[in-house]
């Protein structure tokens, strides 16, 4: 495993290892502190992050390592026209390992075409986010104690949601797992992830606009949010912006061992009186997501 750019580059028993390293990891962290002393993480952000950006900083200095990189594109030389190929060329001359997010589709498959060290795709566009998907999973995991045999709601935007196109390549290949997709007709699944993922692999799946009507059926609910920067029209986004807000009223059928998890920001799609339920566990999922960064560092830079 040279590369992270599909959650895809992963076999089951790859996810495997590196859950299992990441909850190690969570359990006595001072026995990896020095894992990574004196390598770099650069961390090439072409478009605005909080919890990814910070989470992978977080890891590679709890690892022992340093990290370079910019947080917007107009703090490159991408402002200047330099191409994301030439980008990472050079930075590889500086870096062991680089964690890069795009607003383009690919960009970050394309730069790992020019890189000498390994590169992990931290966000392009409304493709893929497979370290959110690791996240997601390790969190699954710590909640459920594995992937089989759950019902998975996932709610809200879920065309240009990459997080739940990765999410959905990766529970495909779990023993019955059926998926609950909830959205308004606009921004329904992809057709690509139905007719390469879903229907291919003869995945059980339903699609409907109501989540009140499905909430007793489900093991884990994804909630996301409705993504301005996807749209092209603003009286759209507007428009669909509150399609789904999650309200405690709305959790009266829900299972008493629903997880509800979130890749985060919040806007309001779900209340914060929600934070308060014991079914809520997107703040842990942040808290996942730097421990299985740390553990993915040290698998692409194979350090024992």
């Amino acid at each position: 495993m040279k590369n992270l750019i599909s959650i895809t580059d992963l076999d089951v028993k790859e996810i495997e290892e590196l859950i299992i390293l990441a909850d190690k990891i969570m359990k006595n962290p001072v026995a990896y502190s020095q894992k990574c002393q004196g390598k770099k993480l650069a961390t090439l952000f072409f478009e605005p992050s909080t919890r990814t950006r910070l989470s992978f900083e977080a890891a590679m200095y709890e690892l022992g390592g340093n990290v370079i990189g910019f947080s917007e594109s107009n703090s490159s030389s991408a402002a200047k026209g330099e191409s994301v190929a030439d980008t990472v060329k050079v930075i590889s001359y500086y870096a062991d390992i680089i964690a890069m997010r795009h607003p383009k589709e690919g960009a970050p498959l394309v730069g790992a075409m020019s890189a000498s060290v390994p590169i992990i795709n931290a966000g392009d566009g409304g493709h893929n986010h497979p370290t959110q998907t690791l996240t997601d999973l390790f969190t699954i995991y710590r909640e459920k104690g594995g992937f089989d045999n759950l019902t998975i709601g996932l709610c809200g935007d879920l065309k240009f949601g990459r997080t739940v196109h990765s999410l959905i390549l990766a529970l495909a290949r779990y023993k019955n797992v059926k998926f609950i997709l909830i959205s308004p007709w606009e921004l329904t699944i992809p057709d690509y992830i139905k007719h390469e993922v879903l229907k291919k692999y003869n995945i059980e799946y339903v699609e409907t606009s109501d989540l009140v009507s499905v909430m007793n059926a489900l093991d884990i609910l994804y909630m996301t949010r409705v993504q301005r920067e996807r749209f092209f029209n603003e009286a759209d986004y507007i428009r669909l912006k509150d399609s789904y807000v999650l309200t405690p009223n709305k959790l009266e059928n829900a299972k008493k061992d629903l997880s509800i998890l979130h890749p985060l920001p919040r806007v309001n799609e779900i209340s914060v009186e929600i934070d308060r339920d014991s079914r809520a566990c997107y703040f842990k999922q942040a808290q996942n997501g730097k421990y299985i960064r740390m553990a993915l560092i040290l698998k692409l830079l194979e350090v024992e």
